[in-house]
């Protein structure tokens, strides 16, 4: 079974800092890309990055320049740095992976996390 779990998020006020982890846990899979997804009040859910198995990424613009994707392989974990918070930024933040099962049947689908909220306010 397929679990993410999610760290960080939180309050912080707008120029602040935030830090998240998301670590993919389970047997026998082969992740093909992580990253994060996120859903402010009244809107859908948007993408704010994801990063593949070779290390290309995919930023949201509106995160360009002030987030950043890391992941570490040997661990099935993602980290995201998010610097310069903005108001705007307020949102449940969702980690992502889409994962595929490495013995039959093999089952390839998208994975969510349990969602964190961050808060940019004075």
């Amino acid at each position: 079974q397929v679990q993410l779990v999610e760290s960080g998020g939180g309050l912080v006020q707008p120029g602040g800092s935030l830090r998240f982890s998301c670590v993919a846990s389970g047997r026998d899979i082969s992740i093909y890309a992580m990253g994060w997804y996120r859903q402010a009040p009244g809107k859908a859910r948007e993408l704010v990055v994801t990063i593949t198995s070779d290390d290309t990424t995919n930023y949201a613009d509106s995160v360009k320049g002030r987030f950043t994707i890391s992941r570490d392989n040997g661990k099935n974990t993602v980290y995201l740095q998010m610097n310069t918070l903005k108001p705007e930024d307020t949102a449940v933040y969702y980690c992502y992976a889409d994962i595929a099962t490495t013995r039959w049947p093999v089952i390839r689908r998208d994975y969510w996390g349990q969602g964190t909220q961050v808060t940019v306010s004075s």
